[in-house]
């Protein structure tokens, strides 16, 4: 009953919002962050704990301001999310900045493909539209969601777009593997991995888990790995690329686990210059009271 409650509610947004005039929609999305930092549900206490450990130097008054700010950020990307389907492809391509993105375009031109790992921040789905628009073959996962006619919609949604959207099962690192020897960019959010699978690394002074699937990906296929922070503009997103280096050396194990670190290091830069756009609503640190997930 829930999970179709939830459903009803997407669908109604995809609907509704896209007839209201874009200030009053964006408006109205931001008094709904206002309302939920007052409310200080859980997912609101589980931001500020998050974003009070990228600095700690911060006052409780600069912490508040901060929350407020990263939940019109969250409730920005819902908007545009409701809104994108409507957005033309020169609105798309015009309202994105990018950093090094020769980083991305010399790889695809290369045809060796390309593997993007990134963090929920920004809004990612409108960088992966911005390289579609000008002709990259983009492949992403994602998980299923309850109810499966929401997780249709949702890949629905990305598929417009131009990207291919694999389930995340078993088989989906060989799917991605192929795609990559073709030439494919293939788009990773990377930043929690809280199963026996996901890999420790040190994240702002305290341990985290973050996915294997990049590194492994990056050294079965040879294929660049390069991380991007997307944040947003008052236009739009900027995106923020920057390569990884691969280790030359050690067991597949030692080489995973240092790339995986080398990420993890990358995605602390982004956050620290813009953490209001960091969308971790869920817990991401191991330490505490932190309970082990199969």
């Amino acid at each position: 009953m829930k999970d179709n409650l939830s459903a009803y509610i997407y669908f109604a947004g995809w609907r509704i919002v896209r007839w209201l005039p874009e200030n009053s929609a964006y408006k109205f999305f931001y008094r709904v962050a206002d309302f939920l930092v007052n409310r200080n549900g859980k997912s609101v206490q589980r931001l500020r704990s998050n974003l009070s450990r990228t600095n700690p130097n911060l006052t409780s008054l600069d912490l508040e301001i901060m929350i407020v700010e990263a939940m019109r950020s969250y409730m920005r990307y819902w908007c545009d999310t409701f809104r994108f389907p409507d957005w033309s492809s020169q609105r798309v391509t015009e309202t994105v900045s990018v950093t090094n993105e020769h980083l991305l375009m010399e790889a695809i031109a290369a045809k060796t493909g390309v593997i993007v790992a990134l963090p929920h921040a920004g809004n990612w789905d409108h960088a992966g539209a911005y390289f579609c628009a000008k002709g990259v073959p983009l492949v992403t996962v994602a998980e299923r969601l309850k109810p499966e006619k929401l997780f249709l919609k949702f890949l629905s949604y990305r598929e417009s777009m131009g990207m291919e959207v694999l389930p995340l099962d078993g088989r989906v690192l060989d799917t991605l593997a192929d795609r990559l020897r073709d030439g494919a960019l293939v788009a990773l959010v990377a930043d929690r991995d809280l199963s026996r699978s996901g890999i420790e690394v040190d994240f702002f002074g305290a341990p985290a888990r973050m996915p294997a699937g990049p590194a492994l990906l990056a050294i079965r296929t040879q294929a660049p790995l390069i991380t991007a922070f997307v944040s947003y503009t008052d236009a739009g997103v900027h995106i923020d690329f920057k390569c990884v280096m691969i280790p030359s050396s050690g067991s597949e194990r030692e080489m995973v686990q240092e790339i995986v670190q080398m990420t993890a290091v990358h995605f602390e830069d982004g956050i620290s210059q813009q953490p209001q756009d960091w969308h971790m609503l869920q817990r991401i640190w191991t330490d505490g009271d932190f309970k082990e997930r199969s």
